[in-house]
């Protein structure tokens, strides 16, 4: 059986976190996830994913060239 503990935390500098968990006994496995709080996320323009991604074009310039291309040689 898994015994979830929800704790809210604050990253202190160079990014190091501490949990304070005393019903834990010394010894015990336990598994962190951290999920960073959707309120201290920056957003991001759809503009900052180009060129991201794997086979992604580098600029938008490059897509474009590239869609023009493609329905040229449709003709």
């Amino acid at each position: 059986m898994i015994h979830a503990i929800r704790q809210h935390v604050t990253v202190q500098p160079d990014g190091l976190i501490q949990l304070h968990v005393p019903e834990l006994k010394a010894g015990t496995l336990a598994e962190v996830i951290i999920l960073e709080s959707s309120e201290h996320v920056g957003k991001r323009s759809i503009a900052g994913f180009i060129g991201k991604g794997q086979g992604c074009f580098a600029t938008a310039q490059d897509a474009d060239t590239f869609i023009r291309n493609e329905r040229l040689s449709w003709e």
